[in-house]
């Protein structure tokens, strides 16, 4: 029988029996998908966001999808116009109910929000009844059709305290507030909702984005009746920004918070790069839409294998152990200097280092044109490394360190 790692978390005083989570979305949407997922191996569900639809009746756009692809590579990036549940609120929480009955080794969370201070209140009060284990404040839909909801008032620091000690003072459950990247700096909002009381902080919620546009007709899609709008973007190309806040918040001394973490989690590679930032639970959508919730078994699969050949028992033995290295430019170790080096017996003598130094580097790259090889002029090779990085042949750049006069704490202009 094959071993698999304990690759339990404690989020919140809560224990998942792992850390994937479907993230507050249309893969969360109803009693009968989340029972699947959880069927399918996943630690724990965010219910699709709730809201009362006596204040605001939710209407979805139709069509609501664009798909970005670059080259070949389909699928790199969702656009999404589709808003939060527009199902009943009591269908909704007759369904978180039933799960918690049928589920009760699981983590449910209900995602919830509202409109105004009696609404945040009510929907906190509702599902902790219902049998949410946690909550999570949705301060952060980019594409909410109401002035007074979304990331709008995730950008706006009274109103995420305000809000978040309202349903504070409603349930005794964990409150965790989900933050919007569409703002330049995540911690004095964050610190907002620490502030009104939140246990947790999850990001990032979707990007604003333009992801194609109809060239015959010029209407940017989603093509909504002949129009479009900048709407949530996800999937593998936000990754590395939902990582740089990740990193931000797990290393701000202020905060101090649990994280969960959102944002392009697709493989188990993924989900690691994410637990080395700080996150402790991982909540996925745009790889549930293009492959199913089966996903949850090679990402299972793959950070088991990982944590048993380097004998890890723990992910907290691991969490944060990359943001740590995350420093400011200005701390630079720039005595540190590098020059490529190119194994002749593997390159291919495509050229393309050749071009790309040539016309987007140093023009250090020299190319024999009877050899057909490449090679690093060491003299002018300044260690950018764009060689190695477009060169199509593995292994075949790679670098080494120089002796260098430059001091250590030299300013980087």
């Amino acid at each position: 029988m094959r071993t698999k790692a304990d690759l339990s978390v404690n989020f919140c005083g809560i224990k998942f029996k792992n850390p994937f989570c479907l993230s507050s979305s249309p893969v969360s949407n109803a009693y009968e998908m989340c029972a699947r997922a959880f069927d399918a191996g996943w630690g724990g569900i965010v219910y699709k966001t709730l809201g009362l639809e006596s204040t605001f009746k939710i209407v979805m756009p139709s069509p609501r999808l664009s798909v970005y692809n670059y080259g070949d590579k389909k699928f790199v990036g969702l656009q999404n116009a589709e808003q939060i549940s527009d199902r009943n609120i009591n269908d909704n929480i007759k369904d978180i109910a039933l799960l918690k009955k049928q589920y009760p080794d699981k983590v449910l969370i209900s995602s919830i929000m509202g409109y105004n201070d009696e609404d945040w209140a009510i929907l906190a009060k509702m599902s902790e009844d219902a049998g949410a284990d946690m909550l999570e404040l949705n301060f952060s839909c980019p594409q909410m059709a109401i002035r007074s909801a979304g990331h709008r008032i995730g950008q706006d620091y009274e109103s995420i305290a305000n809000y978040t000690a309202i349903v504070r003072n409603a349930c005794k459950i964990p409150i965790m507030a989900k933050m919007t990247p569409n703002i330049t700096d995540m911690i004095p909002v964050a610190l907002a909702a620490k502030e009104g009381g939140a246990d947790a902080i999850s990001a990032i919620n979707t990007i604003k984005a333009i992801t194609d546009i109809d060239i015959d007709n010029y209407t940017p899609l989603p093509n909504i009746k002949g129009h479009s709008a900048a709407t949530g973007f996800s999937g593998p190309s936000v990754k590395p920004v939902a990582l740089r806040f990740i990193s931000d918040m797990y290393n701000s001394k202020k905060l101090d918070l649990p994280l969960s973490a959102i944002g392009g989690i697709e493989t188990w590679i993924d989900a690691l790069h994410f637990i080395l930032m700080g996150g402790t639970t991982l909540q996925v959508t745009t790889a549930v839409l293009r492959y199913g919730y089966r996903i949850v078994e090679d990402m299972i699969e793959g950070l088991s294998d990982y944590m048993i050949e380097r004998n890890i028992n723990s992910l907290d033995e691991i969490l944060g152990k990359a943001a740590g290295k995350i420093v400011d430019p200005a701390d630079f170790n720039t005595q540190y200097q590098v020059v490529s080096v190119i194994d002749e017996e593997k390159c291919i003598g495509c050229g393309q280092c050749y071009i790309s130094c040539h016309d987007g580097a140093n023009q250090a790259i020299k190319f024999d044109p009877e050899t057909r090889k490449a090679s690093v002029d060491e003299e002018r090779c300044v260690g950018c490394l764009l060689c190695k990085h477009i060169c199509p042949v593995l292994d075949c750049v790679s670098y080494r360190e120089v002796d260098t006069k430059v001091d250590k704490h030299a300013a980087i202009f």
